[in-house]
């Protein structure tokens, strides 16, 4: 879709569950509407284009606090559950979204769902838990989920089936691609049983890689986790002949946090990501280009996304995981062994040290600057699905908060636009060549 205008076909308004009728108990905020809208592009020439064009400029609703509301606090019931991996700030956002619904709308009765989606499904006999100020207060302290988390689809019609069972109002999904293709899912089975509940997502993905969402929490812990591992491979190896760090990163098929990372240390000297296609071999291929680095410099610090390099890797032969992703190939250990042999038959020692800190990055607490932002979207969250909306997600964009329709953030991944200013800055600080032969 273009961002500049709304495509026939593309909705960029989120659904409302029916007209809100209830005022609203919130106190001291300044209430927004639907006509409260931020552009989804706010460049010059998309505006010039629209008057010339005679187009609608495309924009999403604003998020925040409505004068009237659909549920009646009094009577609503909220669930939360996680899914997919772990991620800094997850209980902060739980908290959030607790904390929220309690002190500002009186919602009394909120309920964490165990394990992700098989905590609504009753053969896995999983206990709800009950959500309250005191069970929250000091679960941001803390990394992981203390709902707990897990992979995997499960039948949708039992997740609303168990919905309609306890009569819960409002459900506040967190997770990543593969958790609000599922909430959508259950939105709309929702809508055509005539069953009254608001699905709302929260996305969460450390790899930064929905689409129509600037920034997604614990992207920012995760770089600044980063940068002190790349630090660290630096001085590893300095403090060795011929020395080289190699630090593999989160980045399934987005390279945004090793991108970043090696932008706030500025201590890589190559970056390997999934949209840059790389040769291994040959006189402009990695080990050549490294083996010259070596020759003037005497170390280097290499920095690997997850996904990058897929294709030295048979893909007949990967598996998938619970959630029906592709695995990727381990590139860390792979590039690891090439550039050992490589540097074995030419008979020049090396001193390599590998280094994969992906699952301790994901599993710190989140810093201040996620704990503040993991607040506005669980107040977001709570004030969209009070309102009614459902079947969407809370984003950040143009710097304002946002109902994202989780159909259009989820229609592809977020990736680094390899022509833009992120990935030329890494080229600059690296220095790194184009290493395709």
């Amino acid at each position: 879709m273009s961002a500049d205008f709304i495509d026939d076909g593309i909705e960029t308004t989120a659904e409302d569950l029916g007209e809100p009728k209830v005022d609203s108990p919130v106190q001291g905020s300044t209430f927004v509407d639907a006509r409260d809208r931020v552009l989804i592009s706010s460049s010059i020439e998309a505006i010039e284009n629209s008057f010339s064009d005679k187009r609608k400029l495309a924009s999403f609703e604003l998020a925040g606090p409505r004068k009237r509301i659909f549920f009646d606090p009094s009577k609503t019931k909220c669930a939360i559950v996680t899914c997919g991996g772990l991620c800094p700030g997850v209980n902060n956002v739980i908290r959030g979204i607790v904390l929220e619904l309690y002190h500002m709308y009186g919602v009394r009765n909120i309920y964490g769902i165990p394990y992700g989606l098989q905590g609504f499904i009753p053969r896995y006999k999983h206990q709800l838990i009950d959500l309250m100020p005191a069970t929250v207060q000091h679960i941001h302290e803390l990394g992981g989920t203390i709902l707990g988390s897990s992979r995997g689809p499960q039948d949708i019609s039992e997740v609303v089936d168990a919905l309609e069972r306890l009569n819960i109002n409002i459900v506040f999904f967190i997770g990543g691609d593969g958790t609000l293709k599922a909430s959508s899912l259950v939105a709309k089975e929702i809508l055509q049983r005539d069953f009254v509940c608001s699905m709302i997502g929260i996305p969460k993905t450390i790899d930064n890689d929905i689409s129509f969402v600037s920034k997604t929490f614990g992207f920012d812990t995760a770089v600044e986790e980063a940068k002190r591992i790349i630090q660290c491979a630096h001085v590893e190896a300095t403090g060795a002949p011929n020395g080289i760090g190699l630090v593999k990163l989160m980045g399934r098929d987005s390279g945004f946090i090793a991108a970043n990372a090696a932008l706030a240390q500025r201590d890589a000297n190559f970056v390997l990501v999934p949209e840059e296609d790389f040769d291994l071999d040959g006189q402009q291929g990695l080990l050549s280009v490294l083996e010259k680095r070596l020759e003037g410099r005497s170390h280097a610090v290499i920095v690997v996304a997850e996904g990058a390099g897929q294709k030295f890797f048979d893909s007949a032969t990967l598996k998938k995981d619970a959630s029906g992703n592709e695995k990727k190939g381990d590139i860390g250990t792979y590039l690891k062994e090439k550039i050992e042999h490589y540097f074995y038959r030419k008979n020049i020692p090396i001193n390599l040290k590998y280094i994969d800190p992906s699952y301790v990055i994901r599993s710190v607490a989140a810093n201040a600057s996620d704990s503040i932002f993991c607040g506005f979207l669980a107040q977001m969250a709570v004030h969209a699905g009070m309102s009614g909306k459902t079947d969407m997600l809370i984003g950040l964009w143009n710097n304002m908060y946002v109902h994202v329709p989780i159909g259009l953030a989820v229609g592809e991944r977020k990736k680094i636009d390899i022509s833009g200013p992120l990935w030329s800055s890494v080229l600059e600080s690296t220095g790194q060549p184009v290493m395709k032969n």
